[in-house]
């Protein structure tokens, strides 16, 4: 017998799950609520972990989704630093960290994702750090504070953008990478470089095209970085940015199946193997009407956006997730870009304004078609290549007027 029973159960204390709260209520759920989180703090906004926050320049509390009171006041019970250990779809029962056992009707699982760990000799240093969370983000702060050299291992999202704080911090940085620019693998050459032309004239080192070899110390803490090409790199501390991977281990073991990158397989409702139980956020991996594939993609809006999409098939509306990502990156305030899409894969790309005056928008063209787009100081233009995404528009015959940075893009 469970100890007690709830109608809506929400599996992760992250965006996803407090988005879904949220939209339970809004759209007239009357149900009792409960969210469970493994995290001390209530669900807060991963990006200032990279930024304003890791920075100093934010608050704890302004990272938060809401406001304290605010889970009291919209009913919605909120269980930190609590687990949900063993999954029981059969009969509908969730085994908690804290021993109790809760009956539910629906459940959601967002549990997330995990930083990819590394292994190399000298892993088990200290001073070598992962970034995911705002503990992980208070621990790079305090290292940091007194150090001279910082190695950033990875040249995406994290690398860069904790590269770019902690510069503003007075740290001298080093990016370590595989790619040959910063920011390629999601962006391409002409934009990765753009960033890394910044990133550079604010100080920072930039290796591309090579990898980690090894980290080597002195008295148990990390003094270098040796790379595969033989170079060796000063770090007082070293930050690893080399992705992550789904959190699927509660799922998988209570029986759902599971989607070829790795992700809870879902429809494109979010609804898993399993009638009435959904999935959210970057473990998820849902059959999207938009791209026409499963798509898994981990990012704040991303996960924003599924919580709404399975709020409102808890409550039986029957609705696809439609929504095109967004996502935006800011390097300090030296320069921030915003971005539709993503584009998994295109074969052409074209600039509309000028890179060199960085008011610029990239359009990634597959087959025609707008895979995804770019913008910095253009983001007007992300308006339309939202719609252009989601129509599946040819614009093959008219990437003239797409490159013509004063051309208005309505009639595309």
């Amino acid at each position: 017998m469970a100890d007690r029973r709830v109608d809506h159960l929400l599996i992760g204390g992250g965006l996803a799950a407090a988005s879904c709260a949220q939209c339970l209520r809004e759209e007239g759920a009357d149900g009792s609520i409960l969210l469970v989180g493994r995290e001390p703090d209530p669900p807060y906004h991963r990006p200032p972990c990279s930024k304003g926050y890791l920075q100093g320049t934010e608050a704890r509390e302004d990272t938060l989704v809401h406001p304290v009171g605010w889970w009291d006041e919209h009913s919605v019970e909120l269980k930190t630093r609590t687990s949900v250990l063993r999954l029981d779809l059969g009969e509908r029962v969730a085994r908690l960290s804290s021993k109790e056992e809760v009956a539910f009707d629906q459940a959601l699982i967002a549990t997330g994702a995990n930083v990819r760990r590394l292994r190399a000799d000298g892993s088990e240093l200290e001073g070598i750090h992962y970034l995911r969370a705002l503990g992980n983000a208070d621990a790079i702060r305090a290292d940091t504070d007194e150090v001279e050299n910082v190695v950033l291992i990875g040249g995406s999202y994290i690398g860069t953008e904790v590269a770019a704080s902690l510069t503003e911090r007075g740290r001298r940085c080093t990016i370590l990478m595989q790619e040959g620019v910063t920011l390629e693998r999601g962006f391409g050459g002409q934009a990765g470089r753009f960033f890394q032309g910044i990133l550079e004239e604010h100080g920072i080192e930039v290796h591309g095209d090579d990898g980690l070899e090894r980290f080597e110390g002195a008295d148990g803490r990390v003094t270098k970085v040796v790379t595969t090409r033989g170079l060796e790199l000063a770090a007082d501390a070293v930050v690893i940015g080399a992705g992550a991977v789904p959190d699927v281990m509660l799922a998988k073991a209570a029986g759902l199946e599971l989607g070829e990158g790795g992700g809870v397989k879902c429809s494109s409702k979010l609804e898993t193997s399993a009638p009435g139980i959904f999935a959210a956020g970057d473990m998820c991996e849902y059959d999207s009407v938009v791209h026409g594939r499963p798509l898994r993609i981990e990012h704040w809006d991303v996960a924003l956006q599924h919580g709404r999409t399975a709020a409102l098939n808890m409550l039986g509306r029957g609705v696809d997730h439609r929504a095109v990502p967004y996502f935006f990156s800011d390097l300090s305030d030296w320069s921030a870009m915003e971005y539709v899409g993503p584009a998994l894969r295109w074969d052409e790309e074209v600039i509309r304004g000028s890179l060199e005056d960085a008011k610029f928008s990239v359009w990634y063209l597959d087959g025609g078609r707008v895979a995804g787009a770019l913008s910095v100081g253009r983001s007007d233009d992300l308006e339309h290549a939202r719609r252009l995404v989601a129509e599946g528009t040819d614009v093959s015959a008219m990437t003239a007027k797409l490159a013509d940075g004063d051309s208005p893009l309505d009639a595309l």
